[in-house]
């Protein structure tokens, strides 16, 4: 690997690393959903349009496992934990995921054309 980034495109280059943040379908879609704060898996159900539970739950498990998502929860009710974004979360979240999402809407009506 060179300074410039992937220009061999190794297996472990940084673009794919980044890319595989997102390579499930719902992952990105939870992640924006998680940029308005805390909220609980239920919550996440009925924001999320179409995503199905187990799906969310596996998400959810995903993310946290990457460390981009963690559970916090709440001593009092066990169906009443929080999910939020982590710094590292956030960082993505906000960043790469953010330009990502406006790339696409200022190019929705070319990349419709195209499908």
């Amino acid at each position: 690997m060179n300074q410039n980034g992937c220009e061999t495109f190794v297996s472990d280059c940084q673009v794919r690393a980044a890319v595989e943040l997102i390579d499930h379908t719902w992952d990105p879609v939870v992640l924006s959903a998680l940029r308005r704060g805390p909220t609980r898996r239920s919550a996440l159900l009925e924001r999320i349009a179409g995503v199905s539970d187990k799906a969310l739950t596996e998400s959810l498990r995903r993310l946290t496992s990457r460390g981009l998502v963690a559970r916090v929860a709440n001593d009092s009710r066990r169906d009443a934990a929080r999910y939020q974004l982590t710094a590292l979360g956030e960082s993505f979240a906000g960043g790469p995921l953010a330009q990502l999402a406006g790339w696409a809407a200022e190019h929705q009506e070319e990349l419709s054309a195209t499908s």
